[in-house]
């Protein structure tokens, strides 16, 4: 019986983009993509966020605590919301206020793919 493929389609927030482009090399997040692919549940879910998740993406030459913190959203089984991207030196754990905020965004996305895209 043959494995299912399913095409996953990442979307990245402007934050995001920003974000990753100083922190990790284009085959970095590529790496991360992959593992993200090969296991979608990968990252813990981030209580409080609407089912966000929190996944650790590792940078060459960096050990656990150099390497970053990716909060991401799997929306069904082939789409996946890349939202923030930070090392984990500089921040641990999100804010209540933070979390609160990223709730809302995880909804809109949400109700965004179960519209079709329309607003």
């Amino acid at each position: 019986m043959p494995n299912k493929t399913v095409a996953f389609t990442f979307v990245e927030t402007p934050t995001f983009t920003r974000q990753i482009k100083e922190l990790a090399t284009d085959d970095e997040l590529k790496v991360f993509q992959e593992s993200i692919i090969a296991q979608p549940e990968l990252g813990d879910v981030i209580q409080g966020t609407g089912g966000l998740r929190k996944a650790r993406m590792a940078i060459n030459g960096a050990g656990k605590s150099g390497s970053l913190r990716v909060i991401y959203l799997l929306i069904a089984e082939d789409k996946v919301y890349l939202i923030l991207a930070y090392p984990k030196s500089t921040k641990d754990s999100l804010t209540k206020a933070e979390k609160n905020e990223l709730k809302k965004l995880s909804q809109a996305l949400k109700s965004s793919h179960q519209g079709g895209g329309r607003s």
